[in-house]
């Protein structure tokens, strides 16, 4: 992930928990520390977040349209899911990522 595609996903996770976040709000979504946490996300916006950051990041932002969901949690596409069942299936599964950068932002 770069820089620019980080200050993206932090509009397209606002977009989708209508909500705008700020650059302490995805330092939280990182699990960086309070303290200088901020100043970090700002930095990455530039060169990029590291390899275990972008990974929790990735997972994130399947909340938001705008980005696919990955291949392991794409149970929608499967042989025993109806094919007029998958849009409400992934629908619900965005709304639980949704939910869950919600819980994560406290």
């Amino acid at each position: 992930m770069t820089g620019p595609e980080l200050k993206q996903l932090r509009t397209d996770l606002s977009d989708a928990i209508e909500r705008k976040l700020t650059a302490a709000d995805m330092a939280k979504l990182c699990g960086l520390p309070e303290k200088g946490g901020a100043d970090t996300i700002r930095r990455w916006e530039v060169s990029g977040p590291t390899p275990s950051a972008t990974k929790v990041l990735r997972v994130l932002a399947m909340a938001s349209e705008r980005h696919p969901i990955l291949d392991n949690f794409n149970v929608f596409d499967r042989h025993d899911v109806r094919e007029e069942d998958r849009p409400a299936r992934r629908a619900a599964f965005r709304a639980q990522m949704c939910d869950e950068v919600r819980r994560r932002l406290g």
